[in-house]
């Protein structure tokens, strides 16, 4: 809920996230039914979580109400957001291997949840290589609520909508992706703006690697970083991954363009040094995939 300053106001005040929101109850949350294919039934829980929402209360929901199994790996995908080409090679070795970990571990996938760029490519994974059924697809999209094109089509309390991910080819919004089976909708407020899932998406990651594998195992989840293209900002992202405590692994498919080239060139180049100097236990390199 928005507040702004009436008609007469004499001050000009700057909108914020912080002073002109204001939190309440959800008031969408159910099952998607999307009506883009006749020949299968795809269905998605879905939530609408304020950008400060506790990565506690998230994995309770995700494990208690949405009944998903306890991970033992999770796979956090990033890139480019708009469409982009990815050769054939490249194309196939993130598909099979991406599907393959996830299948053999019982790992969630992360991504944007979005019907372009690299979530499109996660989403023609699970349907090349995966199942339909959505216990074990466990994709899970972390989606801006502000970017989602017609969002209030949605907005009711334990519903199920009819969602039909097509938009004008002018338009500023995205689609959600119907090969996901969860997504969580930040709402922070804005409309049409990017990027205010990633903190609450980051929170969450790092409370599920606290969480142990098996009540008799002391080990937590692992997670690890898939990189495909992605512009200036995956970067950053990167560095923050393989600095944090404990650090996250990074896989960069290399060959797929921008950020992800860029990331695998620096990697071979720097590859003399690491070799010189030993690398302490707990200091996790940033790997770079070549499709054969």
């Amino acid at each position: 809920m928005s507040h702004w300053p009436g008609p007469q106001a004499v001050q000009e005040e700057r909108w914020s996230v912080e002073c002109h929101t204001q939190a309440s109850a959800t008031d969408a949350y159910g099952t998607i039914d999307f009506q883009d294919s006749a020949d299968r039934n795809c269905h998605a829980k879905y939530v609408r979580v304020a950008v400060d929402t506790k990565a506690e209360a998230l994995l309770q929901l995700m494990l208690r109400e949405w009944q998903m199994e306890r991970p033992k790996l999770l796979l956090t995908v990033h890139g480019g957001a708009e469409n982009f080409p990815l050769p054939l090679k490249v194309r196939q070795a993130f598909s099979k291997g991406l599907i393959t970990a996830a299948q053999s571990t019982g790992a969630w996938i992360f991504t944007d949840g979005i019907n372009t760029g690299v979530s499109l490519y996660v989403g023609e994974a699970v349907k090349a290589y995966g199942t339909n059924g959505r216990r074990k697809r466990n994709a899970v999209g972390v989606t801006p609520w502000g970017v989602i094109d017609n969002h209030g089509d949605l907005i009711g309390r334990d519903v199920l909508r009819p969602y039909q991910p097509l938009r004008s080819p002018l338009s500023k919004t995205v689609c959600l992706n119907s090969l996901h089976s969860h997504f969580l909708l930040v709402d922070d407020g804005t409309l049409g703006k990017h990027g205010c899932q990633l903190g609450l998406r980051r929170k969450l990651e790092r409370h599920i690697q606290l969480q142990k594998i098996h009540p008799r195992v002391n080990q937590g989840v692992p997670v690890v970083c898939v990189v495909v293209e992605g512009g200036p900002d995956i970067v950053s992202m990167v560095l923050d991954y393989v600095s944090s405590v404990p650090p996250v692994p990074v896989f960069v498919f290399e060959g797929s363009g921008r950020s992800a080239d860029l990331l695998a060139f620096l990697h071979k180049q720097t590859a003399m040094d690491r070799c010189a100097v030993p690398l302490s236990s707990s200091t996790v390199p940033c790997e770079s995939i070549r499709p054969p």
